[in-house]
């Protein structure tokens, strides 16, 4: 595939106050699941003071153990509106069924589409109805194509404010969780209109190694970072092993106050 892909109508999309795809650079944090209020309430304020621009959160997990934590469901609807209102950030979570967007609507600023879900047509088709930007996970086996031609379900329903996000693939490389596929985020922004994240926290699947990625997708041209922030990892109720602490993702913030203006870029202002 060597045509530009102009499916979009806009390569910019806004979450919140800050513009993915412009000079803004987005930072998304903040934890795999909510956990209880306190949880997220910690998690949440530190963040934004640490630079986020809108936060991150799980409130219903897909899982490959049916045994692991599947994340709180509807009982984290109320924690999430809560902390939300006190920190005046937006909230993107992951919907994994169609049946639960209408509830969803009023409560996140963009939903989040899981990587075992890019093949879930129906759910894209839904929601392309929709008028709340979609962050579109690839497969973790997908082709670029595949990826896209799912990022267009949700525009042919209606609906152009998607963003793309890179988190890994699978390989036959198992030293890491998933191999981040940095020729994907160049990819994307050479012969796409879409704008782009990167997910280093799937995409290593190890807590030591998501700011060097992170950093190394600025670089190839990535418009935003997803990142999973716990005040005590080891402690997480899901993926604690590639989630950052708060040290961390000051480090982090850091370096890209340094390495963004190289770009032309700037975190986003909240």
């Amino acid at each position: 595939m060597n045509t530009i892909h102009n499916s979009p109508l806009t390569n910019r999309v806004k979450i919140g106050a800050c513009e993915v795809g412009g000079n803004d650079f987005c930072l998304i944090a903040g934890p795999c699941s909510l956990e209880s209020l306190e949880h997220f309430q910690n998690v949440a304020h530190r963040v934004k003071s640490l630079g986020a621009v809108a936060l991150r959160g799980g409130m219903f997990k897909l899982r490959t153990s049916p045994e692991s934590f599947q994340g709180l469901g509807k009982e984290a609807y109320s924690i999430a509106r809560q902390v939300k209102q006190e920190v005046q950030l937006p909230f993107i979570s992951e919907v994994t069924d169609p049946r639960h967007i209408g509830d969803m609507l009023d409560l996140v600023d963009a939903f989040q589409v899981g990587s075992r879900n890019m093949y879930n047509y129906s759910l894209l088709k839904e929601l392309g109805s929709t008028d709340k930007p979609i962050l579109l996970k690839r497969g973790f086996s997908a082709l670029i194509k595949e990826w896209l031609l799912a990022a267009d379900y949700i525009v042919k329903g209606g609906n152009d404010q998607v963003i793309l996000c890179e988190r890994g693939i699978r390989s036959f490389e198992t030293a890491t969780r998933n191999t981040f596929d940095i020729n994907a985020v160049s990819y994307i922004k050479r012969y796409s209109s879409f704008p782009i994240v990167a997910d280093p926290s799937h995409g290593t699947g190890d807590s030591r190694l998501v700011v060097d990625v992170a950093l190394a997708a600025v670089a190839a041209g990535c418009d935003g970072l997803l990142i999973e922030v716990h005040p005590n990892p080891s402690q997480a109720l899901s993926d604690g092993f590639q989630a950052l602490d708060y040290a961390a993702l000051e480090d982090l913030t850091t370096q890209l106050n340094l390495l963004l203006p190289v770009f032309g870029k700037r975190l986003g202002d909240r």
